[in-house]
């Protein structure tokens, strides 16, 4: 049995064979020749690994520039990192959390068959993380034994469902389509941003109408101006940390080199991300078409946040500098104040910096940009202190969740369970399920006047 749940657990929390297996079930539903299943599916777990391939390069470039960041100011505290808080949580909450998520996505299938919320959550690390994180907020709250993995499942079907719809109204701005949907756990940050983009509408240029002078007009590319503002960005954090530490980190390399170079290769991950990412849309959506009109009609692929990248290159950099810098003020403030200090989280204000200055610049052009990022930068930094309570003893680790939807989920959802346990579990289903219907019925109506 166990090992059997193993296999599923590899193949559900896997993103590139999940990815491709929908690929392979939506072009076999479609009939395709044996040779274009073959490569449409083989194309699309390519993608997704390509993908998978550039996020680890940008994550180890950014994990040195934390250490050398955190040593040149001094600060002691918790760094929110989704992976360090998984790793340390799946000891004890392992086999509960793989039932959570095997039962959530079929929940979620099932959601986008009967209702209009059409999204089915192929992100499987993030849905696997929200298993986890589920298991955990239900045990702290003394939720135990078979109603754990029932109602974490329906919560896990749920959200899956309910984020991508609202973060689908933007999605349609930056692609220009409806035919694929947002899903990753940062979404209160997109909409958010997306929401205060709209102050701005009409009142500032699109990131990509930047016009830099002649001189300049290198910068104009995203993979050489990223590469020179994280390298500039590793050079000063060098300097406050000092040369002696640097070493320690670079193995003796000049810190000047190993500026340049974790700079350059900051941006080549990004690139392959970019890569990735065209090639998953070139591959997944025809595919996804099989899906849509046998299985589950007119659904749409809700994919990884990176998915938006290649929309708006421009405000993908402005959104992880601002975010980044917001965060650091956050940080010193903290540290007046006494108390916990939340580290800037290096990748989640990269991943969710740079998509919500995406969200933000869709509605409001460059300020919407601005001002979204520096609101996701708010988040992620103050909302972990109000969380913490809720991780149980893994909230003496030095880290915690670090994307929004983790963050807000839990800060909501730890207060009910912790006070009211099963009763309150069941209320915020209920709640859950009236915020589905509404979603579903604005989308309805919103439907009946296109017709």
């Amino acid at each position: 049995m166990k090992s059997i749940l193993d296999f599923i657990v590899d193949v559900l929390s896997q993103p590139a064979i999940l990815v491709a297996l929908i690929a392979f079930i939506g072009l076999l539903v479609q009939k395709k020749s044996a040779s274009a299943i073959t490569s449409g599916t083989i194309k699309t777990m390519l993608g997704f690994l390509i993908l998978s391939a550039g996020a680890e390069v940008v994550s180890k470039s950014l994990e040195p520039f934390g250490k050398i960041f955190q040593h040149a100011f001094g600060v002691q505290g918790i760094v929110p990192n989704n992976e360090a808080i998984i790793s340390l949580a799946l000891k004890d909450y392992g086999t509960t959390a793989a039932l959570i998520m095997v039962f959530g996505m079929i929940l979620n299938i099932l959601i986008a068959r009967v209702t209009n919320l059409k999204y089915i959550f192929l992100t499987g690390h993030h849905t696997f993380y929200m298993a986890a994180f589920l298991a955990i907020l239900l045990t702290v709250g003394h939720v135990k034994g078979s109603l754990t993995v029932i109602i974490g499942s329906i919560i896990l079907g749920l959200i899956m469902a309910i984020l991508p719809a609202l973060a689908q109204p933007t999605m349609r701005k930056i692609t220009g389509n409806d035919q694929v949907a947002l899903g990753h756990f940062g979404t209160v940050s997109y909409w958010a941003a997306g929401e205060v983009g709209k102050l701005f509408k009409g009142k500032s240029k699109s990131t990509e109408d930047i016009k830099f002078p002649k001189g300049l007009s290198f910068l104009r590319e995203s993979t050489i101006s990223i590469s020179i503002t994280m390298a500039l960005l590793y050079f000063i954090a060098s300097l406050f940390a000092g040369v002696g530490y640097v070493d320690k980190i670079s193995d003796g390399q000049n810190f000047i080199v190993f500026s340049v170079i974790q700079g350059v290769t900051f941006a080549a991950g990004v690139f392959i991300i970019l890569t990735g990412v065209r090639l998953i849309l070139a591959e997944i959506v025809p595919a996804f078409k099989g899906i849509s009109e046998k299985i589950v009609p007119n659904s749409k692929p809700a994919l990884d946040c990176p998915i938006v990248f290649p929309y708006a290159q421009n405000a993908v950099l402005i959104g992880f500098f601002v975010s980044f810098i917001t965060g650091v003020i956050g940080m010193f403030i903290l540290f007046l104040f006494g108390g916990v200090v939340i580290l800037p989280g290096v990748v989640a204000h990269f991943f969710l910096g740079a998509a919500s200055a995406v969200f933000g610049n869709a509605r409001g052009g460059i300020k919407g940009a601005i001002a979204g990022s520096a609101l996701n930068g708010l988040l992620i930094t103050f909302l972990p202190l109000l969380f913490l309570p809720f991780l149980g003893d893994l909230g003496l680790a030095s880290t915690t969740f670090s994307d929004t939807d983790f963050l807000a989920v839990g800060i909501i959802f730890g207060n009910i369970v912790k006070f009211t346990g099963i009763v309150g579990s069941i209320i915020f289903i209920i709640v859950l399920a009236t915020v589905a219907i509404f979603i579903k019925n604005k989308s309805d109506k919103k439907l009946e006047k296109q017709s």
